[in-house]
Order: C-alpha cells, then sequence, then structure tokens
C-alpha cells in the first residue's frame, strides 16, 4: 500500500504547486538571509516575492542595455 503524508488539503497544494511552479533553491552566507528578509519585509514584501522583483528587474535591465 503507497504510503501517504500530509492531510488531502496538502497534498492538493503540493500537486498544484509541482504542476504549476518551478523551485530554485539559492544559498547565501550566514546571516545574509536574515539581512535580505529584513529588506523584503521593510518593503512589504516575502523573500521569495523580493528575489522575483530582483531577478525580473534585474534581467529587464540587462535586455535594456544590451539594445542600447
Amino acid at each position: 500500500m503507497e504510503e501517504t503524508k500530509g492531510t488531502p488539503q496538502t497534498r492538493a497544494k503540493n500537486k498544484y504547486n509541482a504542476k504549476a511552479y518551478d523551485s530554485l533553491r539559492i544559498v547565501v552566507k550566514k546571516g545574509n538571509k536574515d539581512i535580505i528578509k529584513a529588506h523584503a519585509e521593510s518593503n512589504g514584501e516575502s523573500i521569495n516575492g523580493f528575489v522575483n522583483r530582483a531577478i525580473d528587474e534585474t534581467m529587464e535591465r540587462d535586455k535594456a542595455s544590451t539594445t542600447e
């Protein structure tokens, strides 16, 4: 018999997330996580939201600089 973990709601969320999102793992030096978290929170963001915004803005800036 197959082992199931978590509630049906958790399993459904995990199934949706696996289908809808890619996952990245980033590694930062000790202590930087707290600095990043504080910065994100000071701007009303989660760490994930901040990282996504940083990536989007950097990619947009890089794209603009290559088309000049």
